[in-house]
């Protein structure tokens, strides 16, 4: 086991992927005092796992490289929404909140739903129970609300009399729920006087610089009056505008259902309080009124009118740069990082140079899945017991960091506090299973092994990212000769999809180096660089599932899932499809018919017959992890040839769900399954794909002498060759 020594320096940058002559940012943080010194390395290997050849770079000339002072950078996690009073609420004496809400994770402690930071704020106390703050002043329903419960909730306050009124009216969602669903009120006297405040309004939150009282779970129709309300007004405000009679008290009638695929709050009122959310609470959710009848929140946006905010939502975690580089045009196109000393510890900050805009320097560019590594990032799904990973403990050394810092927040495999699915995830926050070394072979340390293995048979290549797929299409593909994968692009957006398929539809060639690739579909947003969004919709092998009526993409609209379930399956692009996951042990491949075939008997040319990848550093062997299969009924090209094929694995390893027709495994599976396949596309290109995400963690055994080695040079060699794939007979 490597030596989890404690991590004293980590980072990240700004863009991740960037061109010559543009400007790169770095933010560090330190946790011990000391001045820390940076420098610039070229990235050629970064498996250290026991097989894997280690981290292998080369030191490269940068003005940065020098020593910086050391300084400690926090993370203020938690969403939330900001509107700027501008005054308006100065000369304010009385007033009315209200809204509904939907609290996720009340009892643990105080959660301001909405009010004026400093001033006066409607909350769950303590005990998770509507109360209202004045001045400092508190005053409680004392009755706990209940979770995953939409209620009514207002407060008012007379500043004439001092009379205060709270109401807690839950929302009962069936017969028996009406029983045991009471509302709540209490009214009282309170000497309290409200402080004139040009201060922003918030929702779930009690202030901006501290952060504070964050509150979770889902609020809609939030409203603010300048006096207190009777109960047929509140319950006329609580409609999807400001009626005409209290036009002129309405200070706030905050819509969460417009601007649903932007930060932007819209005030529905005269006033015109506009605002915007802050780290990326979760929208596209189902509201207080939403009966099942619509899917899709473009078609009843008034029934998507929540806004679900977290205490541990991040997008940006807003760290000051400590040093910067522009990219001079004589650095070739890589994988480099920013490397870090301070002390003991060595953190590397990697980021990805592309060729100039316009221009190419090789014939073959490795397609670096950052769409996946974004999804993936900061992942905490093996620092807890499970059936699949065991007992939970770290065992590399950014594991056991990301077990003590919280505050960088999460993947899209894993949950908020309150137990609902991460939808969104950032690259603006250190990413630690987004460096090479210190971590298990899987991911952006797995895929250095092509890196790596390009670099050892002395093959050019540019790199280029998912993020510039996504933004550029067919266009960035359409100049190289052949493109190759990583071990596990596993993420894509619809842009994306279509830049793939584009390019194999002109004569492109792919080499798809991994397994369950093309499987979730996400979205980007383009006004907001660095983050995807998923919705786990009806099926998949998933860490969560999207609630109901939430399976539409919020930055698009697109609907979320499989790519399977959206019509596009991985077996119609590349000719193969998840088939199976086991992360016990990997196997190996034999040679079938189709490698025979003259159309593609210059895969396996001079390879012996006996085990393909019997060895390797993810699992000891090129077949495993997750595998994929060819399989016609999913829509494998039918002149598809399976060259050899992986079928020997333990019980761990287990056909996907999203086949089964009902809940129970199947050992002995003949559909689990790793294939290696080869097919022609139009106008003279290819496919070639391997099934598996070990394949590329055996490249370099035995100094790269090896068949898994041998495989893939070959069909790099023919891939490069101009000569046109004929069509098959």
């Amino acid at each position: 086991m490597p030596d989890l020594r404690r991590k004293t320096i980590t980072g990240y940058c700004d863009p991740l992927s960037i061109r010559a002559g543009q400007r790169l940012d770095f933010k560090v943080c330190c946790y011990e005092d000391g001045n820390y010194a940076a420098d610039l390395v070229r990235l050629i290997a970064g498996d250290d796992a026991p097989g894997g050849v280690g981290v292998i770079e080369e030191e490269i000339a940068a003005p940065f490289a020098k020593s910086y002072p050391g300084r400690f950078q926090d993370i203020h996690p938690g969403s939330y929404g900001i509107v700027p009073s501008g005054g308006a609420l100065a000369g304010l004496e009385s007033f009315t909140l209200q809204a509904m809400v939907y609290p996720t994770l009340p009892g643990r402690r105080r959660q301001v739903i909405m009010g004026q930071a400093g001033a006066f704020a409607m909350l769950l106390d303590d005990d998770g129970a509507l109360a209202v703050d004045i001045g400092g002043v508190q005053l409680s329903t004392g009755a706990p609300v209940r979770r995953h419960q939409w209620l009514f909730a207002a407060v008012s306050y007379d500043g004439d009399s001092g009379a205060v009124r709270l109401l807690q009216r839950p929302l009962p969602n069936s017969p028996g729920d009406r029983l045991i669903s009471p509302a709540v009120e209490r009214q009282d006297t309170i000497a309290a006087q409200l402080t004139a405040s040009s201060a922003p309004v918030l929702f779930a939150a009690g202030g901006v610089a501290s952060r504070v009282d964050h509150f979770n779970g889902k609020i809609d129709r939030p409203r603010l009056a300048s006096r207190a309300l009777s109960d047929d007004e509140m319950a006329a405000l609580s409609g999807p505008g400001v009626p005409d009679n209290l036009a002129d008290c309405v200070l706030g009638c905050w819509d969460f259902a417009a601007d649903i695929s932007s930060d932007r709050i819209s005030d529905l009122s005269v006033h015109g309080l506009h605002g915007e959310v802050v780290n990326l609470p979760t929208r596209g959710v189902t509201g207080h009124n939403w009966d099942g009848g619509e899917f899709n929140w473009r078609h009843a946006p008034d029934q998507y009118g929540a806004i679900h905010f977290h205490q541990d939502d991040l997008y940006d975690a807003a760290w000051e740069s400590d040093f910067s580089y522009t990219i001079p045009h004589d650095l070739p196109s890589g994988v480099y990082a920013a490397r870090l000393r301070h002390g003991a510890d060595i953190d590397r900050i990697p980021f990805f140079v592309l060729p100039p805009k316009g221009t190419v320097t090789a014939d073959v560019a490795f397609l670096v899945p950052t769409a996946s590594y974004m999804a993936y990032a900061n992942t905490r799904q093996r620092l807890q017991p499970n059936l699949i990973f065991g007992e939970g403990r770290p065992e590399w050394v950014n594991d056991a960091y990301l077990a003590g810092h919280q505050e960088v927040s999460g993947s899209l495999y894993d949950l908020h506090d309150d137990r609902s699915g991460i939808h969104y995830s950032s690259r603006l926050r250190p990413v630690m299973n987004m460096k090479p070394g210190d971590n298990r072979p899987w991911g952006f340390p797995a895929d250095m092994n092509i890196v790596a293995w390009l670099t050892e048979i002395g093959q050019r290549f540019d790199i280029i990212t998912d993020e510039d797929l996504h933004r550029e299409g067919a266009d960035l593909l359409r100049p190289y000769r052949c493109i190759l994968t990583g071990s596990h692009p596993e993420y894509h957006s619809t842009a994306m999809l279509d830049g793939i398929e584009g390019y194999l539809s002109e004569g492109g060639r792919l080499m798809y180096l991994g397994g369950n690739g093309f499987y979730w579909r996400i979205a980007f947003r383009d006004d907001k660089p660095g983050v995807i969004e998923v919705r786990r919709a009806e099926d998949g092998t998933r860490a969560w599932m999207s609630p109901s009526g939430e399976a539409h993409q919020s930055f698009n609209g697109e609907y979320g899932g499989l790519w399977r379930r959206n019509g596009r399956p991985t077996n119609r692009l590349v000719g193969i499809g998840f088939a199976a996951q086991g992360f016990e042990r990997s196997s190996y491949y034999e040679r079938q018919a189709g490698a025979d075939d003259p159309r593609a008997a210059f895969a396996l040319a001079g390879v012996a017959h006996g085990p393909i990848g019997d060895f390797g550093s993810i699992g000891g062997g090129a077949a495993g992890e997750e595998i994929d299969r060819w399989d016609p009924r999913d829509g494998t090209p039918i002149h598809a040839l399976v060259l050899a094929r992986a079928d020997k694995f333990g019980d761990d390893m287990l056909r996907t769900k999203e086949d089964f027709l009902s809940t129970m495994p199947q050992f002995d599976d003949p559909n689990v399954r790793a294939d290696m396949v080869f097919f022609e596309c139009p106008r003279g290109g290819a496919v070639f794909t391997t099934g598996s995400i070990a394949w590329i963690g055996s490249l370099a055994h035995n100094a790269y002498d090896n068949n898994v080695a041998q495989i893939t040079a070959n069909v790099l060699r023919r891939f490069l060759d101009p000569t046109p794939f004929p069509p098959p007979p």
